[in-house]
């Protein structure tokens, strides 16, 4: 049975309130316990069919399916609930996308969504979370690899950032040489910060400059346009994996 890769039990990359903690860690254990229910359920109906009752086996493997259904569902639930709280406005700069506690399938179609949003609004690069590891078994990067497999894939170069947890994306097509740092200071609001845009800092001006007001949490509808699109993409993999017989 195919089961998606996590990357590790540490989903948050900043201070979070028990209640998301215990919320986020529910989901994924639901899905994981329908995950069982739906391989339990799939092993007996190879065994009714097997042993010549084909009624007991189709009604098994439907079973299965249903169960199959639930899990897509919780971890569908899981995915979009850690991405806004991850990516909230004020969490990570306009820049800057976190990936924790995302499956490695959820991660790429996330990802994916997320470069497609950026260079249609005319951004030139981004900052990929992924975390060092640290939690995953044997310290080993998932989601690294995933994200540096769709950079080539789109034909973009990208570099692993100083804090190694952190990828710096070039959505040009040009080399990945990351913007300098800004001499004045920048926000570490979580983990692995990293200075605002300079990008994000000339749109800033030219709003101010023409008397605009730079709204309050810009990308809200960035966050909801991605979560949105990825949903039915996620489903259709995790849709791809699931085990019949019937």
């Amino acid at each position: 049975m195919h089961e998606l890769s996590y990357m590790g039990p540490r989903a948050f990359n900043h201070s979070q309130s028990n209640d998301a903690e215990a919320e986020y860690d529910r989901l994924r254990d639901l899905a994981r316990q329908e995950a069982s229910k739906r391989g339990s359920c799939f092993e007996r109906s190879q065994e009714a069919y097997t042993s010549g009752d084909g009624a007991r086996a189709k009604e098994l493997s439907e079973q299965g399916k249903a169960h199959g259904r639930k899990m897509e569902e919780y971890n569908k639930q899981a995915s979009e609930f850690i991405f806004r709280e991850n990516n909230a406005p004020g969490r990570v700069d306009d820049d800057t996308i976190d990936l924790h506690g995302q499956f490695v399938e959820e991660a790429e179609d996330i990802l994916e969504e997320r470069i497609k949003y950026a260079r249609s609004h005319g951004q030139t690069h981004l900052h990929v979370i992924v975390g060092k590891g640290h939690h995953s078994a044997n310290h080993v990067q998932k989601i690294k690899p995933r994200v540096e497999q769709v950079c080539r894939e789109l034909g973009l170069q990208y570099a692993t950032e100083e804090n190694e947890g952190r990828i710096y994306v070039n959505l040009t097509g040009g080399a990945a040489e990351m913007p300098p740092k800004p001499s004045h200071g920048y926000s570490q609001g979580h983990a692995g910060g990293y200075p605002g845009s300079q990008h994000h800092q000339q749109q800033q001006q030219h709003h101010q400059q023409h008397g605009q007001q730079q709204p309050q949490g810009g990308n809200q509808n960035e966050i909801d346009q991605v979560v949105n699109a990825i949903v039915p993409r996620v489903l259709r993999k995790l849709e791809k994996a699931c085990c019949t017989i019937m």
